[in-house]
């Protein structure tokens, strides 16, 4: 079995790093230069056959590509006897409908965030809306609190997103807790002790690593 993942940084990419150390899969990474048009380009005509929008994280398995970070998550789990995402079926609902939550609500502030922050040309950037992706991701954050355990038992305590077992949820909640703390949003301190005390997980500094 034949896996890469292309990424870079601390961006969604980390959330299949850490899937994949987790997994304990053999697999390369390759670090790329959004911008770029060179070998290591995320705008190279090669990459672009793998992924047409020039973006990361991307998956290679053999002749198989996958190019959205959570179905990179899910596929991974898919790869391993780790049973890392829940298997029966309502246990598994769960996972999907907090997991969606996270990218559909919890994440989207943030990336609405740093489009108009310095992702998309200045000229189409909208500084008025970074108050609204505030007050919406205020609004996720109360929400968030009906879909997970983390007030119930906090992860320090032996609690996870889930209940008191590791599940990739807790990989997607945590990246994007610590992406709102770089963006500088208030995140709870709860939230704050849950992510540091994830990151201290072999797999999340091992994946981190990549980075350095």
């Amino acid at each position: 079995m034949s896996l890469t993942l292309y990424g870079l940084g601390p961006s969604r990419s980390f959330r299949c790093l850490w899937a994949l150390e987790e997994a304990q899969l053999d697999y390369n990474f390759i670090s790329l230069d959004l911008a770029g048009t060179g070998p290591d380009g995320a705008k190279s005509p090669e990459y672009l056959t793998l992924n047409p929008q020039g973006k990361v994280p991307t998956l290679v398995h053999d002749d198989f590509v996958l190019t959205e970070s959570a179905a990179i998550v899910n596929y991974i789990n898919a790869l391993t006897d780790k049973h890392l995402i829940p298997l029966a079926p309502q246990a598994r609902a769960k996972y999907d409908e907090l997991a969606y939550f996270v990218l559909c609500e919890l994440e989207q502030p943030l990336w609405t965030t740093g489009k108009h922050r310095f992702a998309i040309p200045e000229e189409h950037r909208v500084p008025e809306v970074l108050q609204t992706a505030q007050w919406e991701f205020e609004k996720a954050l109360k929400a968030l609190g009906e879909l997970c355990d983390l007030h119930a038992q906090p992860c320090h305590e032996g609690g996870y997103a889930l209940g008191g077992e590791f599940s990739f949820a807790d990989i997607l909640l945590a990246q994007t807790f610590n992406w709102a703390d770089r963006f500088k949003f208030d995140v709870p301190e709860t939230y704050l002790t849950y992510r540091d005390t994830l990151f201290a997980r072999n797999a999340a500094i091992a994946a981190l690593g990549k980075f350095a």
